[in-house]
């Protein structure tokens, strides 16, 4: 599996939080007149979903993914392209990106700066975080631009060369669409969220797609991602993340 695949589907983590046995969609039913975006709050979770990445060159990978969380700690995951068989496994730590590649045997071990440094896009934990559930990229300071545009707040955020662009749903205070872009035109990922679902009397993302671009001193790359989450639960039993790298 090539490092193209591997960055596809770290990527692609960061784009949802579905559903349990049935998915009750959200329904706001008050208007936000202030700026008060929700944040998840959650000891633990885990979850499954069905992911599809679209490549540049046409080619399509179908698998299921597996997470497994803890708050502001560390994304475990797990990647089968199907009949039991797992092809990725890795975690995403505030200081560590580690992928077993368990087909192909091109693993990574890198810190988020070397990452940045070799496919041209910033990340984090955080910044996983804040996709997954749809939340603000970065508290809002004096500096940010923030204007209210119908219905819907947009947030405008710099922060270490990243441009950061948030559109906020006045109905439930969840990012409807985000962009994040390098200063330096080394990469962007864009998404979007199209429903939203109450779980433990929060609200969280039914679906997502999420568009990745990024250059590599060989050339430029851009793929999409699409995830369908079959089954979530919130925890605040401890769970147990088996990895060895």
């Amino acid at each position: 599996m090539n490092k193209l695949l591997h960055l596809g589907c770290l990527l692609g983590l960061a784009l949802l939080l579905g559903c349990a046995k049935k998915t009750l969609i959200y329904e706001g039913n008050s208007i936000m007149e202030d700026f008060t975006p929700r944040k998840a709050s959650y000891e633990y979770l885990q979850g499954k979903a069905k992911i599809v990445l679209e490549e540049d060159s046409g080619k399509i990978t179908r698998g299921t993914l597996q997470l497994r969380a803890k708050n502001d700690s560390i994304l475990w995951f797990s990647l089968s392209p199907g009949l039991g068989l797992e092809a990725l496994r890795g975690i995403i730590t505030a200081s560590k990106i580690q992928i077993q590649d368990r087909i192909g045997g091109n693993d990574i071990n890198l810190s988020h700066e070397d990452f940045e440094r070799l496919y041209g896009v910033n990340v984090s934990l955080d910044l996983f975080q804040n996709l997954l559930w749809a939340n603000i990229p970065y508290p809002v300071i004096y500096e940010d631009r923030l204007l209210r545009v119908g219905r819907r707040f947009e947030l405008t955020q710099v922060r270490d060369k990243i441009r950061y662009f948030s559109k906020i749903d006045t109905k439930h205070g969840k990012v409807v669409e985000f962009s994040s872009t390098s200063l330096s035109n080394l990469g962007t990922i864009l998404g979007s969220f199209e429903k939203f679902q109450e779980v433990n009397s929060q609200v969280f993302p039914v679906g997502a797609l999420y568009k990745v671009a990024f250059v590599t001193p060989e050339k430029s790359h851009y793929f999409r991602v699409y995830l369908d989450w079959t089954s979530f639960e919130l925890q605040e039993a401890s769970l147990v993340f088996p990895f060895r790298f």
